[in-house]
């Protein structure tokens, strides 16, 4: 309100000043007086004062208008004007605008109105950083692999836009299945931004595919670095990574670099199957029997596995059924409840001929956790303990209609996988496999006569050629069998097993 009145004031004070301006003029003699072709023209000061100002604002008209000539005559000639300014941005915001169609037309999947405008925004701007970027994916859209490649080389050849041209033909080239030419370009786009996360992990998926071992742990290493792992994810996957540097160290040549891989694997992480009985294996080579104890107890502490008693048994290859029941008690006393310890158990007992405690050792794992291997352990018993054909082949019936039991599954795709792989051989992720009872137990007879050795030679040796019962017509069948291949986490016989 006071700044409303002070405002008003003010334009009071300036019309009054105004006033008594014109009024001393108009009283005020004299003037100017002009000669103009032999006429005299006199002007009273207050028209003087009009002249003048007319004079000036006629000045000013003039100065602009020569301004526009000089202008026009320079956009004529090709020079930047502002007049050539005011059609560049003309142009530049109807190419933006075109871009910008663009990328939701992209965004929408309309392949052809993307391409479409990629062209106009193209002409319109001279930003190919920008443009190129929109007809490549445009062209990817539309099945155009040739343009859209021809495109990423353009970028490839431009320093702020190499990393997406690169990145461009590597999807490229991964699409079309050539795994060598991709590893390339993920290798070249990494070293243009080391800590890019997905190309870290293309890179990695393709350095293990193709068995890199040493590369691959390199661009772990890089990826902890860049803070895209957590530190015990890492320590994992680079103990695989050590594993799978090691494999075959059991064969004959095997060096001493690749058993240091399979210990450092288990340093890396004890609780690695694969690792622990791979570096047991390494210590025995060695002639370190402690050292591979050690391991192997302290992998089964944290998961009983198969794996590792078939390790603890070759600790001492030659001893005698009840020595290895007495030496075994070092892993069966960690988890004696747990059903792969009652097996393991029950197998040793089978091998040492004392059926009953083999029964003992099984306890109730046939009645709630039955599978293939623990009906063929019950088979084993019964023919021990003196049972007649028909209740050993009923069991070896079970056997090869029961489910498999724990496996290798990967926890990607859900495929079973016969041995531990560092990837999958199914949908090639990198250490996703786990020793887990699959979702949709597979029913396969391989597995459930893992022993049939033992009882079928049993059931030769006691069958009586003049009975022809209908149960004993089973016998050829199973017996035909042992030829069938076996899966290598349950191939051995109980005598080897254990």
């Amino acid at each position: 309100m006071l700044w409303s009145l002070i405002k008003i004031l003010v334009f009071v004070a300036i019309v009054g000043l105004l006033a008594i301006g014109a009024g001393f003029l108009m009283e005020t003699s004299g003037g100017i007086q002009i000669t103009a072709g032999g006429t005299e023209y006199t002007l009273g000061p207050l028209q003087s004062v009009i002249a003048l100002g007319v004079l000036v604002f006629a000045i000013w008209v003039f100065f602009k208008l020569l301004t526009l000539l000089i202008a026009t005559l320079k956009f004529l000639n090709g020079d930047e004007t502002a007049l050539s300014r005011y059609f560049d941005r003309s142009r530049e915001q109807r190419g933006y605008q075109a871009l910008a169609d663009g990328l939701m037309a992209l965004a929408s999947g309309e392949g052809r109105i993307a391409m479409s405008k990629a062209t106009k925004a193209e002409k319109l701007l001279n930003k190919p950083e920008l443009t190129n970027l929109l007809v490549a994916q445009a062209a990817e859209m539309n099945g155009d692999t040739k343009k859209a490649s021809d495109t990423y080389k353009k970028l490839v050849t431009n320093n702020a836009t190499r990393f997406v041209g690169v990145r461009g033909i590597l999807k490229q080239k991964l699409a079309e299945g050539d795994d060598d030419t991709a590893r390339k370009l993920a290798e070249k786009a990494l070293a243009i931004k080391p800590r890019h996360a997905e190309t870290q992990d293309i890179l990695l998926g393709l350095q293990t595919k193709s068995q890199d071992w040493a590369g691959a742990r390199s661009t772990l290493t890089a990826k902890l670095k860049a803070g895209h792992l957590p530190r015990d994810v890492f320590k994992r996957r680079d103990a695989v990574l050590a594993l799978s540097e090691a494999k075959g160290i059991l064969e004959e040549g095997a060096t001493v670099e690749q058993q240091e891989h399979a210990i450092e694997a288990n340093r890396l992480s004890p609780d690695l199957v694969p690792a622990a009985a791979m570096a047991a294996r390494a210590y025995i080579e060695k002639g370190k029997p402690r050292a591979a104890t050690k391991i192997l107890k302290k992998a089964w502490e944290v998961q009983p596995h198969p794996d590792l008693a078939h390790a603890f048994a070759e600790i001492a290859p030659d001893e005698t059924p009840d020595a290895r029941i007495k030496r075994f008690t070092a892993l069966t006393r960690i988890h004696p409840e747990n059903p792969e310890t009652r097996l393991i158990l029950a197998e040793l007992n089978i091998v040492a001929e004392d059926f009953p405690e083999a029964r003992r050792a099984l306890g109730d794992v046939v009645e709630k956790q039955a599978d293939a291997r623990a009906y063929t352990l019950m088979a084993a018993i019964e023919r021990g303990e003196g049972a007649s054909d028909a209740v050993v082949q009923g069991w070896l019936a079970k056997a090869l209609n029961a489910p498999r039991g724990p496996q290798w599954v990967c926890d990607n795709c859900h495929d079973i996988q016969p041995e531990w792989a560092p990837v999958c051989q199914n949908c090639h992720s990198f250490d996703t496999l786990s020793w887990q009872t699959p979702q949709t137990p597979e029913i396969a007879s391989a597995t459930g006569v893992h022993m049939l050795p033992l009882i079928v030679g049993a059931l030769e040796d006691k069958v009586e050629p003049e009975v022809e019962e209908p149960e004993e017509e089973v016998a050829p069948d199973v017996i035909e069998m042992e030829a069938e291949p076996v899966r290598p986490d349950v191939e051995p016989a109980v005598e080897e097993k254990v």
